[in-house]
């Protein structure tokens, strides 16, 4: 590690002072600020789409809201409802019934508090991090750009980041039932949330996490029992996995694959591709001696954060808050070293500034960083070094000491 010729460096010195400057600022500021944020975002959302003529520009949580009525009324979820809005709704059964906590709503309100909840149970999660007050609110403004598209685009993705967080902090703390409880719900919610399940093999309370599982896979999967018939659920699990399994070779999407495959050419059968990544991912678990250690842990949520977002075939850019948060713990969980530094510049320059109007402009954004897979680009060899580091840096990998 070369952290004594870095304290000399005017690079490192103006980043240190920018995060000097930063950690100074209240956090609970910062946390008050995404919140207002996400109200916001849903407003001026609300706003744009009253002269739209048909759909709107929060159409996701429009599919998320008339999901809950298309299961009330004993429709199949997974059919296209064109008058109603575009694209189809892909996830579980389970997930439309707890929409209907905001389906009741008109979609003003209803956006808002969806937008709101989403940015709470980040902030609750983030909060359980092992972060110094400076090294947190830098955490913060590292994933806002993508927490904002994330909400600008009415998704569930910093909901998803904070359960996966969530998950790891209860496992910590050796609550098995609630860490698999929300790693669940990711599940039902997008179905590569199940890869947070690796965290359990961690921990000694493993085979109770295991019981866990099962039993709120079975909990969560038949709670639209209480508004339809089991005949019926079962037709609507049957249609869920057609989709899904229809869905897997529609496109490449935003991701590793993604990357590879619009710059190089690249072609491969895409359940082998997710194999070998699962293959890979796994290889850090065989230093079964590194599991007692902190950093490794926090490491390999890391690891998973990254992972579900560039092996994710429909992969799309408001997925990537879940990467950054990623980022953000492999890096500030550690001592710091240039060439981690210089990965996280180019990743948040790469993934974050790229997609926003204020840094990039809309017709380079549109031309080259969604069409050429740009934000998995470093966020992939992040991922890549990480699982590296963990599989044979292990040991020599120190949790930063926090001032």
């Amino acid at each position: 590690m070369t952290t004594a010729t870095q304290s000399s460096s005017p690079v490192s010195q103006f980043f240190t002072r920018i995060g000097d400057n930063i950690g100074r600022w209240p956090t609970k500021y910062i946390f008050l600020f995404f919140m207002a944020l996400a109200a916001v975002i849903a407003c001026v959302s609300w706003g744009q789409s009253q002269d739209m003529a048909l759909h709107t520009r929060y159409n996701n949580f429009v599919i998320f809201k008339h999901s809950f009525f298309h299961l009330i009324h004993n429709q199949d979820l997974y059919t296209l409802y064109q008058p109603e809005y575009y694209d189809l709704y892909k996830y579980s059964p389970s997930f439309a019934l707890c929409m209907g906590v905001f389906a009741w709503l008109p979609d003003l309100p209803g956006l808002i508090l969806f937008n709101v909840a989403n940015a709470v149970v980040l902030i609750i999660a983030v909060r359980k991090l092992p972060f110094s007050q400076k090294n947190l609110n830098i955490f913060l403004l590292l994933i806002l750009i993508e927490t904002m598209i994330s909400f600008t685009s009415s998704q569930v993705n910093a909901l998803i980041t904070g359960l996966l967080v969530l998950a790891w902090y209860f496992l910590e703390n050796d609550k098995p039932w609630w860490a698999t409880l929300f790693i669940v719900i990711t599940f039902y919610i997008k179905i590569f949330g199940i890869v947070g399940l690796a965290l359990c093999l961690l921990y000694p309370s493993r085979w109770k996490s295991a019981l866990a599982t099962i039993c709120w896979i079975i909990v969560i999967g038949i709670m639209p029992l209480l508004v339809v018939s089991p005949n019926q659920l079962l037709f609507l699990y049957k249609s869920w996995g057609t989709l899904l399994s229809h869905d897997h070779g529609a496109s490449v999407g935003v991701s590793l694959y993604g990357w590879w495959h619009t710059w190089f050419g690249f072609n491969m059968n895409k359940q082998w591709f997710v194999l070998i990544g699962a293959l890979l991912f796994c290889l850090p678990l065989l230093r079964v001696g590194s599991w007692s250690q902190p950093v490794y842990r926090l490491h390999m949520l890391a690891s998973i954060l990254i992972w579900v977002v560039i092996f994710n075939h429909k992969g799309e850019s408001p997925t990537y808050v879940i990467a950054m948060a990623g980022i953000g713990i492999w890096y500030y969980t550690q001592a710091p070293t240039r060439s981690n530094l210089v990965l996280l510049l180019l990743a948040l320059v790469f993934t974050s500034f790229s997609s926003t109007d204020l840094i990039t402009p809309y017709k380079v954004a549109r031309t080259w960083v969604e069409p050429y897979a740009v934000k998995a680009v470093f966020c992939s060899i992040i991922w890549f070094k990480l699982i590296w580091d963990l599989t044979f840096r292990a040991q020599s990998i120190k949790l930063r000491a926090e001032s």
